[in-house]
């Protein structure tokens, strides 16, 4: 689970709806006053901002793009954890194998490889496909990583433009409308009413939810693609046959310089 998600949404609505509700006594004093909630509930406003954004998405995109939103909330909530240093240790543990025993030597340590990824790759390396082709091959699926995350970050950047569009949508209806009805106070009141909420209501599903989800999708392709990269580059080492201790090398400097730091301090150099 990731905690601070989790916090950060939790934290984002409790000190929003807490601003809210902060008002001042008769005394001078500062309360909580939960009635001021009521100003902030409109369901015209809901409707504008909230059917709008969805109505823009759905022409926007396919509905395979919502079916995987369930899919993206569990990778922002739960997510699967990448070790790049753990990548690296075992391209080196396979390539000290090839190079005792030979490439052959590597079907059966397979067996025990959990990434699906890092074992087919090696096993175009033991059925000794061409290196061109192991390159090629790998290059497109990194590829296609890129492509598929890049149209899934899309959906809600698009999200986090729509949703203050609409805002302004409600806003203009609300003046609209206020302007129509200048004579009656009460229709006065409502209408200036969703001219205003339904901005909030845009800005906040931009800025809380939309915005933050793309951002963190970003960040867990990039844990997951520098993952994929030493898988990459360390198997096509092995299949040229390096040196274990270079491939080592090599692949511990594809890690962000934070990590090298990390690294540097556990070793004691």
């Amino acid at each position: 689970m990731d905690l601070l998600s989790l916090l950060g949404f939790i934290l984002g609505i409790g000190f929003i709806i807490v601003s809210i509700l902060l008002g001042e006594a008769p005394d001078g004093s500062t309360v909580l006053m939960p009635e001021q909630l009521q100003g902030f509930f409109d369901l015209p406003s809901i409707m504008i901002v909230l059917g709008g954004t969805i109505a823009a998405l759905m022409i926007s995109f396919p509905l395979k793009s919502f079916a995987k939103i369930p899919k993206h909330l569990k990778i922002i909530f739960a997510p699967k954890k990448y070790n790049p240093q753990s990548y690296i240790e075992q391209i080196v543990f396979f390539a000290k194998e090839a190079r005792i025993n030979g490439l052959l030597a590597l079907e059966d340590k397979l067996n025990n490889t959990q990434d699906k990824f890092l074992k087919s790759s090696l096993l175009l390396v033991v059925d000794s496909v061409e290196p061109e082709k192991v390159k090629a091959l790998l290059n497109k699926e990194l590829e296609y990583l890129e492509e598929r995350h890049a149209q899934d970050m899309a959906f809600y950047n698009k999200a986090s433009e729509y949703a203050p569009a609409f805002g302004m949508t409600g806003t203009l209806i609300g003046l609209i409308n206020l302007l129509a009805n200048m004579s009656d106070t009460e229709a006065l009141a409502k209408n200036m009413s969703v001219s205003l909420v339904t901005t909030f209501y845009g800005v906040i599903l931009a800025n809380l939810i939309f915005k933050p989800i793309a951002n963190k999708l970003k960040v867990r392709h990039e844990e997951e693609y520098l993952c994929k990269m030493i898988i990459s580059e360390g198997v096509q080492a092995i299949q040229d046959g390096d040196n274990p201790t270079f491939i080592q090398e090599k692949l511990t400097r594809l890690l962000p310089s934070y990590s090298l730091k990390g690294e540097l301090k556990n070793t004691g150099k």
